[in-house]
């Protein structure tokens, strides 16, 4: 595992969201959902994660999750993504979704 810097680190902008919608994503090569997040100071976003597995779009929306929002936009088929939706693959490829345990406002910066 090559190891980084604290600055490596603090120029990652994994900030907190709360998942305002979620649509199906019949385009994709593996099952996936187009979800808009709300990230406070920093706007709507809008994402396209593997988690069809595990959520339904009505226990998404209200969730909170840690996105990246510093990467650059990836065309993903017809959709652009505008984060990276941030999770733990489970042995079966399922995705677990990384979340806040605790109430923290939208935009949230971990550290």
């Amino acid at each position: 595992m090559e190891q980084i810097s604290w600055n490596d680190f603090e120029k990652v902008e994994l900030r907190v969201g709360t998942i305002i919608s979620v649509e199906d994503f019949p385009e994709a090569k593996k099952s996936a959902y187009k979800i808009t997040a709300d990230f406070g100071e920093f706007g709507t976003k809008k994402s396209s994660a593997q988690i069809v597995t595990l959520y339904t779009k009505e226990e998404l929306v209200g969730k909170k999750i840690l996105g990246v929002i510093n990467f650059p936009n990836k065309q993903i088929g017809p959709f652009q993504s505008e984060f990276l939706t941030t999770g733990f693959y489970r042995e079966d490829g399922s995705v677990v979704l990384a979340v806040p345990d605790k109430e923290v406002p939208n935009g949230s910066k971990l550290g």
